[in-house]
Order: C-alpha cells, then sequence, then structure tokens
C-alpha cells in the first residue's frame, strides 16, 4: 500500500489538480442546465465530467508509467501515458460529438431566450466560476510547461503567453491537461458570451451555435493529441535531443565520430543508443572510463533515463555531418 502511494505521488498534479476541479464544475454545471435547460451549459457540462474522467485517467497513467524497469519490460513503463492520453482522446472525441449534435438540434430548435431572469444569472454565474476555475488550472499547466522547458515562470500572464511557443518540450500529460483547459477556458468565455447575447436579441440559436464551437474545438484537441500519442505509444524519435547528444558525445576528444545515435521517447522519459568511433587504439580500462564519463554527461540531459554506449574502432570516414545528423552515406537497412 505505501509502494502504491509513493507511486501515485510521482503522477502529474496539473492533471489530478485539473480532475478535481472539473468534476466539481461538472456537478454545477449539472444542476444549472437541469435547471435552465440551456444547451450552452449542457455543451460546458459534458466537457467539464469528460476532462475530468480523462485528467483521472492520466494523473494514474502519468504515476504508474514511472513503474521501475524489470525483466518482463527491460524499458520501463514509460509509454502507458502515451496509451491512456490515447484513451484519453477518444473519450473526448466521444463527447466531442455527442455536444455538436446538441448544437445543431438546438440551432433548429432554438430555446426560448425569455425564461425567468434567475436562470439567466445562474447559468452566468456557473460558467463565470468555470472560467475562473479552469483559468487557474491553465496557469498551474502553464507554468509546469515552463518548468519542464527551463525557462521562468515568473509573472502573472507569463503562463498563458509563452507556454504556447514552447508546448512541444511539455510532458505529455502536462500538454493534454494545458490544451484541454484552453479549451475549457475559452470554451466557457464564449458560452456566457452566447447567453448574453441570445437574452438580449432573442437570437436562441446563437446557444446552439456556441455548443457546435465548443465541440469543434475538442475535436481540434483530440486529433493534436492523438496524433502525438499514437507516434508515442509506437517510440518515436526525439531529433532535438539527439542534437544535444551529438554535441555532449563530440566533445569529448576521446570521439572521433559518431556511427549510430538513437534518442527514443518512451513517455516522459528519453533512451539513448549509440554506437561511436574512437580516434585511437584504447585499454579496456581506458574505453571503461570514457563510457561512463560520456554516460555521466547524457544522463545531465533533461528527461534521458538511460544510455546504451558501444565502441568500435575509427573506420576514417565522417559518418555525422554536425547537427544536421547523419550523413547521407549511412545505410540503416541492410541490402537485400
Amino acid at each position: 500500500m505505501k509502494g502504491l502511494f509513493n507511486l501515485l505521488k510521482k503522477g502529474s498534479m496539473s492533471s489530478l489538480t485539473a480532475a478535481v476541479v472539473n468534476f466539481i464544475l461538472g456537478c454545477l454545471k449539472l444542476l444549472a442546465f437541469i435547471f435552465t435547460g440551456n444547451i450552452a451549459m449542457f455543451a460546458e457540462m459534458m466537457h467539464s465530467f469528460g476532462d475530468a474522467a480523462n485528467q483521472l485517467f492520466v494523473f494514474l497513467g502519468s504515476a504508474f508509467s514511472k513503474r521501475s524497469p524489470n525483466e518482463k519490460f527491460p524499458l520501463g513503463y514509460g509509454r502507458l501515458i502515451n496509451l491512456v492520453c490515447l484513451i484519453a482522446v477518444i473519450i473526448v472525441g466521444i463527447l466531442s460529438y455527442e455536444t455538436v449534435k446538441e448544437g445543431f438540434h438546438h440551432i433548429v430548435h432554438p430555446n426560448d431566450t425569455n425564461g425567468p431572469l434567475l436562470f439567466f444569472w445562474i447559468n452566468i454565474g456557473v460558467l463565470a466560476i468555470g472560467i475562473v476555475l479552469e483559468g487557474i488550472v491553465l496557469r498551474k499547466a502553464g507554468k509546469e510547461i515552463l518548468e519542464e522547458a527551463g525557462e521562468s515562470s515568473k509573472g502573472l500572464l507569463t503562463p498563458f503567453t509563452k507556454s504556447y511557443l514552447l508546448i512541444g518540450k511539455a510532458k505529455p500529460a502536462t500538454k493534454l491537461v494545458f490544451m484541454e483547459d484552453t479549451v475549457a477556458t475559452a470554451g466557457g468565455i464564449i458560452a456566457v458570451i452566447s447567453i448574453i447575447i441570445a437574452r438580449l436579441t432573442g437570437l436562441g440559436m446563437l446557444e446552439g451555435i456556441a455548443s457546435v464551437i465548443i465541440g469543434i474545438m475538442m475535436f481540434v484537441i483530440v486529433g493534436i493529441i492523438f496524433i502525438e500519442n499514437a507516434q508515442g505509444v509506437l517510440g518515436i524519435a526525439d531529433h532535438e535531443s539527439e542534437i544535444h547528444a551529438s554535441r555532449v558525445i563530440l566533445d569529448d576528444k576521446s570521439i572521433a565520430d559518431i556511427k549510430r545515435l538513437a534518442v527514443i521517447k518512451e513517455g516522459e522519459a528519453l533512451h539513448i543508443e549509440s554506437l561511436l568511433e574512437v580516434n585511437q587504439n584504447f585499454t579496456l580500462k581506458e574505453l571503461s572510463e570514457i563510457r561512463k564519463r560520456i554516460i555521466l554527461k547524457l544522463l545531465d540531459l533533461s528527461h534521458v533515463e538511460d544510455v546504451n554506449i558501444e565502441f568500435i574502432e575509427d573506420d576514417g570516414q565522417t559518418d555525422w555531418s554536425g547537427d544536421s545528423g547523419p550523413s547521407a552515406n549511412i545505410q540503416y537497412k541492410k541490402e537485400r
């Protein structure tokens, strides 16, 4: 039990926070929808409950992906977070479809916008609370993105602005929370605007249009996250980290060239495999010291979990062409 608790502590805190916040908001929006029958509120309710379930799954996945490697899984459980995110976005996709479908229904058959004024203020109040709470979670996720990218997160608006430029460097769980809460915050604002304009103009279809817009925004998130995590499940190469690793390796004077280098993402972790050419004859003891020295430097790189290095003699040819990677003359597949 203690081991499980310690493992859960390693999970994404932004995901857990977002799950709790979205569950509370979902309950508030459900009550508001029952009282008012507002379709924009229905869309927001579906979004909140979907996000709560997803982010709980992501929290658990991010925690269990930290399990140590064993004989059955020698590379660890890193890809589990990608698999969990895939399941999460499928759920979001289903909710997106229902949101869009319900929105179209209320465009054709709009609600009466002249209902009790109390209902109007209930909708506005609940959505306003949602915008504030989602904004707080969004800012927290934005700070985590900046910290994961090694950037300063100081400033009130920095996590809302700079994070979008560095989102590619975020961990899968953090990225999912940040993108979902971006849609949730923006969706809340759209819903508020649609309710106010519908009340003032009598155009009830605006609430249905808002529901469709929110659903489409959810679909966009589904597409982006699905593609990225599908690649992660397969084991995608991280070319930016590969460049950083090659610089560390070639900075060592004992290394003449890089014959082969692969940096593979396993969830949040990076695994480095390399075949290096040495520029002179070394003893086994010297090679062992060189290997240890380079491995320790590579392990200092962000998210690197393990490194495997092998040596061969220098063949006199340049196989690694600086930061651009392997030269064109390298054959990665065996000739048949």
